[in-house]
């Protein structure tokens, strides 16, 4: 990976994006949009209606120009792509929900995907019902393929801003992923995948009468939306295949955890549990921890040993090293053939 091809293209479509932010008075987002569109449209400048300026049209021609000349490889597309959302949402704080998740993080999940498919043909699409602007779902699919993987991937959500970004990017990039644009808590138009992951949002979902045809569903309050996207991802996971999910530390000592508890026992096997370096969050209480399941299947059983695991932290090697030998220690026990 070229660092200096990344900082060089980095600094430019900023410029690009600031650019038609100010011109066409809109947010960062929505600039960003714009000019990723551009791009894909062989660096050509959309004018509607003498909008952009012509002034701002002859820069943007001079900054596409310089940025045609930059070759880049996908994963620094993508780590590009994540670079310049990071720098907006400085100026424009995304709700919590729809932060991006961090490279370290996706970079584990493609680390636990490699073990628990190493199988190449056993994995041949996956799906996050929870996507949002699409940086977990591509972090995942672009760093497989490097292995040798073949990936189609599926991504949902109900913020169309979220999804238009996971749109341009994914031509851009080039990543081979579906878009639907739904709330994921209701039929999706989508066979089931071989794997499913996400980066949940957290909090209540708001459509009571929707959320009682989930065994996860609370009696007498607004519902947990992760719960339910817990249980609606893995109904759309073949039968054997695995759901990774981040999760509250505490999901499993809230008053509603013994509505999740309950499926968990009666419909999937409950694998392995996670715990997250805090050095990844603000503070404790907003710590994660990485849920693992299997559908139930032929070639699916409870195991002996729910594995209980905590990364000490993922930025000292060692740490990162020791952790993926206890997993693959435990694997070996307990999830091979």
């Amino acid at each position: 990976m070229s660092a200096e091809n990344v900082e060089e293209s980095f600094h430019l479509q900023l410029e690009a994006i600031q650019l038609l932010q100010k011109d066409l008075e809109t947010s960062f987002l929505d600039a960003y949009i714009e000019n990723i569109e551009n791009i894909n449209d062989h660096y050509q400048v959309r004018i509607i209606n003498d909008v952009p300026k012509q002034d701002t049209v002859d820069e943007l021609k001079r900054i596409y120009q310089k940025l045609q000349e930059i070759s880049l490889e996908k994963e620094e597309r993508r780590k590009l792509s994540q670079l310049l959302l990071l720098k907006g949402m400085q100026t424009e704080p995304l709700q919590p929900n729809h932060q991006l998740t961090p490279d370290s993080i996706g970079f584990l999940l493609v680390f636990l995907l490699e073990q628990l498919y190493p199988n190449k043909d056993t994995l041949k699409t996956i799906a996050d019902l929870a996507c949002g602007m699409g940086n977990l779902l591509s972090t995942v699919i672009t760093n497989l393929e490097e292995t040798g993987y073949d990936l189609h991937g599926f991504g949902v959500d109900n913020d169309e801003t979220m999804l238009a970004v996971a749109a341009s990017n994914s031509q851009w990039i080039p990543t081979d992923i579906t878009l639907i644009h739904q709330d994921a808590a209701t039929d999706l138009l989508m066979d089931p995948t071989d794997a499913v992951l996400s980066d949940l949002p957290v909090g209540y979902y708001p459509v009571d009468e929707n959320a009682q045809n989930f065994v996860t569903a609370a009696e007498n309050e607004h519902s947990f939306a992760h719960h339910l996207l817990i249980e609606q991802s893995m109904k759309y996971v073949k039968e054997n295949g695995f759901g990774l999910f981040l999760v509250p530390t505490n999901f499993l000592q809230t008053d509603q955890s013994k509505y999740l508890k309950k499926w968990l026992v009666d419909k999937v096997y409950l694998q392995g549990i996670i715990q997250l370096p805090e050095e990844l969050f603000k503070n404790k209480a907003a710590s994660k921890s990485i849920l693992i399941l299997q559908q139930k299947g032929e070639k699916a059983k409870q195991v002996p040993e729910v594995l209980l695991a905590k990364v000490a932290s993922l930025k000292e090697p060692k740490q990162v090293t020791a952790f993926f030998e206890e997993f693959k220690e435990w694997q070996s026990a307990n999830l091979a053939d």
